[in-house]
């Protein structure tokens, strides 16, 4: 049954209240850290851990994420992944799901918990749960001013260290907090925290520092490939959509209240003897809603707000949410990009829990260098000063305005070009993804037109074929319910695998390829071809390659998502061009992307599917979801290039070197950069 927006709002916010009638008689805990900008963590725990379950709306998520998972790509596979990520991924979720739904909670944040979890288990970036209530986008981010790094010692040794920049970067990004940890260390170290800065770090909590490396790294989730996953516990850099931006790493910046403090010793520059010392973790408001108590924080922070759900995108009613206030704009790991434009240009970007950074990289580590005509935004073109690399720094493959994006692409190629430029690196390090095309585009015009750039620079690719899918593209070819073309199940969306558009009239989802997948029947679209060119490329493309597959480098730290994938994964198995990983732990495996997928999505989207071919009451379709949450899923899957027969999802992605990082060089791209030439273009 579908209800009126109004209607669920209210209903929402009354069973959301009525979870706290029972407090009232003790002192209300959220009402102790309302409007505060800085509390600590057990004060943000309280107020969570004080909201207990309803069961409307705890068999509400269960049901909305289980009926979500029917559309999602990678469910069967998860349970146990192939080769080489079979240790790494291994969730049956739907079982995990069922146990959660009879297993009793002591309060909704133990819920959330438990459940954000389970979804992060499966190491996949496109498919998460989040709750605006709790998620730190949206809520409380918890910080420690001492960023981390793995660095290299010229004898080879790797040690984890106090970040060299980490006091510049905490002065400027917590002005008003800093005294605070000045005056929480001990003894002789009380107000000397600059002096901890490019310490190496002996123990954590009293174990090797890889132990909580590690730790971290089973619960964080977004790539399958463990040492990625252990990169994202460090501090690194991101060329963002409005200048350098600095990522605390997962040890710095929290996106759940999970740590009081945290004990180290290390071992200082320039001193003799380690200090042992605790250090508090911090919370600091996030974009959430001003609230005075418990019952206040759930009706303004916690409730289905417009976009949550989806809409009938052929009633009147159905008016876009501004790009900005998308519930899931708040997480995906791009600039923000309108519905209308998403729905022109399809994306594949990973969801995260910890927002886009907006923390500066300091001014000693930012290029110095000019940017080169064709940068904006997130693209951002230098010249080295040896006169011959050309560099460009992608932090995403998305942009406010797509066409100019990829004219900028190609103007900041060609102007390289006529500086000098015979080489190219190409930085994607923390690039979550963004418009599949522009992957496609981007790979086209530096290797130019060749049998593995026309008619498809990306991947072949296919949809789940489950029963209600399939009842979505027979209400569009059947019944004419797309005419418009605005949704994703539209035949005339797609081509088949010899590249021909599929017609208005096309059940594109007939017949369903009907697999077995770790035990269990599974049903796949066809084979789908090239979706780009030439009506998602500019009219000008260039009839030659602008750089030589052997003069061009992709480096990052491994954290390249989604469309970064897509680019990476092509240039690297198709055009042999060679892949860095920055920082890595030297023995371990080093993938140079991950979270393949083939496109993605989210639950308000398939639910715009499910409403504007008027299939809302069907027993299969998800219910509107009660509460302020987010569900992505990978929506297409990426045939492989090694093995054109399986996901690429599951394939091997090494990188071909694994680049050590100094004091002098770590967080420092230009510094990067120059040691990546005059290594790998000798």
């Amino acid at each position: 049954m579908v209800f009126d927006a109004k209607y669920l709002v209210a209903f929402v916010a009354l069973s959301l209240v009525g979870a706290t009638v029972a407090e009232e008689r003790v002192a209300d805990p959220c009402a102790a850290i309302a409007g505060q900008k800085w509390v600590s963590p057990k004060d943000v725990r309280a107020c969570y851990s004080s909201i207990k379950v309803d069961q409307t709306l705890k068999t509400n998520i269960i049901d909305v994420v289980n009926k979500t998972l029917a559309f999602h790509t990678s469910v069967n596979y998860q349970v146990k992944a192939p080769a080489p990520f079979t240790s790494d991924v291994h969730e049956d979720l739907l079982a995990d799901l069922a146990r959660i739904r009879h297993q009793s909670y002591k309060s909704d944040y133990d819920l959330h918990v438990d459940l954000s979890r389970t979804l992060k288990r499966l190491n996949d970036g496109h498919c998460v749960w989040i709750n605006r209530c709790y998620d730190c986008a949206s809520a409380f981010v918890n910080y420690v001013p001492i960023p981390l790094v793995l660095l290299t010692a010229p004898d080879g040794s790797q040690a984890v260290h106090i970040a060299p920049e980490a006091f510049t970067v905490a002065k400027a990004e917590f002005p008003d907090q800093i005294q605070f940890w000045q005056d929480s260390l001990p003894g002789p170290l009380k107000g000397s925290l600059e002096s901890l800065s490019g310490a190496k770090v002996v123990l954590i909590n009293g174990l090797p520092p890889f132990n909580a490396v590690n730790d971290n790294a089973k619960i964080t989730g977004s790539f399958q490939a463990f040492g990625t996953r252990q990169n994202s516990f460090f501090a690194s850099y991101q060329a963002g959509a409005t200048g350098w931006t600095y990522s605390m790493g997962n040890f710095a910046q929290q996106s759940l209240p999970l740590s009081d403090n945290v004990l180290l010793t290390v071992q200082r520059v320039n001193h003799t003897l380690p200090d042992t010392f605790i250090l508090p973790y911090r919370s600091r408001i996030g974009n959430i809603k001003a609230f005075t108590d418990t019952k206040s924080y759930l009706a303004n922070n916690c409730v289905a707000v417009p976009g949550t759900n989806g809409v009938d995108v052929y009633t009147i009613s159905a008016a876009e949410v501004a790009p900005s206030e998308a519930p899931v704009a708040k997480f995906q790991q791009q600039p923000v990009v309108s519905a209308a434009v998403a729905r022109k240009h399809p994306l594949n970007v990973i969801l995260d829990t910890s927002p886009l950074s907006d923390v500066v990289l300091p001014p000693t580590l930012a290029p110095s260098l000019p940017a080169v005509n064709g940068s904006r935004h997130a693209a951002q073109f230098y010249l080295l000063k040896d006169g011959k690399t050309g560099v460009l720094a992608l932090g995403s493959f998305s942009d406010s305005d797509y066409n100019a994006f990829l004219d900028g692409l190609l103007t900041g190629l060609v102007t390289l070009k006529s500086q000098g430029a015979t080489q190219l690196i190409v930085d994607v390090s923390n690039n979550g993804g963004g418009f599949i095309c522009a992957a496609h585009w981007l790979h086209r015009i530096i290797i130019g037109p060749k049998s593995t750039t026309v008619p498809q620079a990306g991947l072949d690719t296919a949809a789940r074929d489950g029963p209600l899918a399939q009842l979505i593209v027979k209400q569009i070819v059947n019944n004419d319910a797309d005419p418009d073309l605005q949704l994703l199940y539209n035949p005339l969306q797609w081509r088949n695998a010899s590249n021909q558009q599929f017609g208005p009239h096309d059940d594109w989802l007939q017949p369903p390829v009907k697999k077995i997948i770790n035990g269990r029947p599974d049903a796949f679209s066809q084979r789908l071809g090239q979706e780009c060119q030439p009506d998602g490329f500019p009219e000008n493309v260039p009839n030659v390659a602008l750089f030589n597959p052997k003069k061009v480098v992709i480096i990052g730290n491994g954290r390249c998502a989604s469309s970064c994938s897509l680019f990476s994964i092509t240039m690297s198995k198709h055009e042999g061009v060679k892949t860095v990983v920055v920082g890595g732990k030297k023995d371990v495996p080093q993938q140079y992307c991950g979270t393949v997928g083939g496109q993605s999505t989210d639950f308000s989207t398939i639910d715009t599917e499910i409403k504007s071919t008027h299939l809302k009451n069907n027993t299969l379709a998800p219910p509107d979801l009660l509460v302020n949450g987010v569900q992505g899923i990978t929506w297409r899957l990426g045939f492989g290039i090694t093995d054109p027969t399986q996901p690429e999802e599951w394939q091997d992605h090494p990188a071909d070197l694994n680049l050590p990082l100094s004091g002098n060089t770590v967080n420092n791209p230009v510094a990067i950069w120059e040691d990546v030439a005059r290594r790998l273009f000798a």
